[in-house]
């Protein structure tokens, strides 16, 4: 099975986040999106980081019902902070019978090469990157292993999304009505 892995914060998951991941699983060869929560990220130092738990929960509540979207948890057991190359290295011994795609912004894209072993990741995985303002990427038809798809994206961040919280604003229609439930239930990002 072909699966895009679309890592991330997800502090918290938007809508914007699930918009990217239903355009890959239906407009490419992915068969499943598996969006993989992040416990520390080593580019960021985020100290409005919610647990990785409740993350993951967000994400869990974001996606329900949809069989072909799902909520992982893989890099909680793996050293910290996390990176993708080690998680790919892990995944592929785990589940040899799968074949694992990182889906990724033009921005993160750019920066491959400041990545642990970025190069073998360009190498040696598919890339599913998506356009991101202010980031151009041409891509060499030599590089087979690179899609570059133009997905209709919203301007939405999850730093607004925390600052509106803050600021005691309505975060309706930026993120699915289970998510906005459980932040307010639960007080996050207060």
């Amino acid at each position: 099975m072909k699966i895009g892995l679309y890592f991330g914060s997800f502090n918290p998951i938007h809508n914007g986040h699930l918009i990217i991941a239903n355009y890959f699983l239906h407009n490419t060869d992915l068969e499943k999106v598996w969006f993989v929560v992040s416990p520390q990220n080593p580019f960021k130092q985020d100290f409005s980081l919610l647990n990785e738990y409740h993350r993951l929960f967000l994400v869990q509540k974001a996606i329900e019902g949809e069989r072909n979207l799902k909520a992982s948890d893989i890099e909680f057991s793996l050293p910290r902070p996390s990176y993708t190359i080690d998680t790919l290295t892990y995944l592929d011994e785990k589940f040899p019978q799968h074949e694992f795609c990182v889906i990724m912004g033009s921005d993160s894209y750019q920066n491959l090469e400041k990545w642990k072993n970025g190069d073998r990741i360009k190498k040696n995985y598919n890339l599913y990157v998506y356009e991101r303002r202010g980031f151009p990427v041409e891509i060499q038809k030599s590089k087979s292993n690179i899609v570059l798809l133009k997905v209709p994206l919203l301007d939405i961040s999850a730093s607004l999304i925390r600052k509106m919280i803050k600021e005691e604003k309505s975060i309706r229609y930026l993120v699915p009505d289970s998510v906005m439930e459980e932040i307010i239930s639960a007080g996050y990002y207060k």
